[in-house]
């Protein structure tokens, strides 16, 4: 199958005909969906199909057990009303670069694996990355277990009621063991690739970043027989917080995003008791980043002092920096055309994690983006031309080439 019957074949899964974006979320109908896609284009290709212990899928061209593997993938849930590119581009983007290995007739002489790493936005239990963390030991199985979904379902019965075991959730060492390195590509989620008027890059280093709520606890009352004076409302602290993030942002060179907000008792003509923003925060590097978040904490318990408003802040994810592995990181630019002072081929850092970041700490990994000329990310205005989507697939194959056939 060519990329484009691929791209044409996932389109349509979990795509929402109201808002044009994509609700992919982990162990729901959507996902199922995209899972069964993954398999149906491993088995086409002949390759061999498993489902590791937590829930990730693997389709295998050589011998597992032989080591040194050569891998690649990406995910395919989303964010709410995500784009169509974030993910799935990686995925569709491994198995058309397999197709074009074999059109060369290409001799590999290392396994080749693609994989869907599962819940990698944590649009549904909250925490991103949960397929990769757990195989790399970051994410323990009693923490995962208790992680739940807005509708209080838990991980372990959301993977049961999609037709999985939970029972084996865990780290997977022996799985890492078989892989020498992971290459993720990825649509870029900002505008330097366009700006620099280049197709495909390279990922240097991911951000710092994290995640944080902030849990404003006032006292629930009448809309419109309470004065203004007797009000302990929770949401005058926390819409201080939102513009008290914006600001140490903007001073820091950082960002900060209050996206998700949870409101009890959630009535038009009540104060609330409680509200509950989450707070994501990113940086170049960890000094700023602690900066950024202590000063967003230091004025929201400022305000909250100030209202009568109680405030308990909890850290909910966590990323250090990562910095891919220099070698492989070279290598790619040695097989993509780079060379002494000139660099055919860009080096960029970004904000965004992934779980080429996550698995970064247990073995060799490294990333390709592909130009996204609106430099929009997590929204249906995501987008890549097919003539770049088409250039990211050969340089995947030029890179898995280069990996395994040495």
């Amino acid at each position: 199958m060519t990329f484009h019957s691929m791209w044409a074949e996932l389109l349509p899964i979990g795509r929402s005909s109201a808002s044009g974006g994509y609700r992919r979320y982990a162990w729901t109908g959507a996902d199922v969906e995209c899972r069964a896609w993954f398999k149906e284009q491993a088995e086409a290709r002949g390759l061999a199909y498993e489902v590791d212990r937590n829930g990730n899928q693997w389709a295998w061209l050589g011998d597992p057990a032989a080591g040194d593997a050569v891998v690649t993938g990406s995910h395919l849930d989303s964010v709410p009303d995500g784009g169509a590119f974030d993910g799935p581009l990686g995925v569709v983007s491994s198995f058309a670069a397999l197709d074009e290995l074999r059109a060369r007739n290409v001799q590999l002489t290392k396994p080749l694996a693609i994989v869907n790493f599962g819940d990698e936005e944590g649009a549904r239990f909250g925490l991103a990355c949960v397929g990769s963390r757990l195989t790399s030991g970051q994410l323990t199985a009693e923490q995962a277990r208790r992680l739940t979904d807005g509708e209080g379902i838990s991980l372990p019965k959301a993977m049961e009621a999609a037709g999985y075991d939970p029972e084996a959730i865990g780290p997977d060492p022996e799985r890492l063991a078989r892989i020498g390195a992971f290459v993720e590509l990825h649509v870029e989620q900002g505008r330097a690739l366009d700006l620099s008027g280049d197709r495909v890059g390279i990922a240097g280093a991911i951000w710092p970043h994290g995640r944080w709520r902030f849990d404003f606890r006032g006292e629930a009352n009448h809309a419109g027989t309470t004065r203004l004076v007797d009000r302990r409302d929770p949401m005058l602290s926390y819409a201080e917080t939102v513009l008290a993030a914006r600001r140490e942002a903007q001073l820091a060179g950082a960002v900060a995003t209050f996206g998700k907000i949870s409101v009890e008792p959630n009535g038009v003509n009540a104060i609330p008791s409680l509200v509950r923003g989450w707070l994501d925060s990113r940086a170049a590097d960890q000094e700023t980043l602690d900066t950024v978040v202590g000063g967003i904490e230091k004025a929201a318990r400022e305000y909250a002092d100030a209202h009568g408003i109680d405030l308990d802040v909890v850290r909910e994810s966590f990323t250090p920096v990562v910095e891919f592995d220099h070698a492989l990181r070279d290598e790619l630019g040695r097989i993509l055309g780079t060379s002494g002072d000139h660099l055919n081929v860009p080096v960029l850092g970004t904000g965004a994690g992934h779980d080429a970041g996550i698995l970064s700490g247990s073995i060799p990994t490294a990333m390709l983006f592909v130009r996204n000329p609106t430099g929009v990310s997590h929204s249906p205005a995501e987008f890549a031309a097919e003539d770049d989507c088409v250039a990211g697939v050969r340089a995947l194959a030029d890179v898995l080439e280069g990996l395994a056939c040495r």
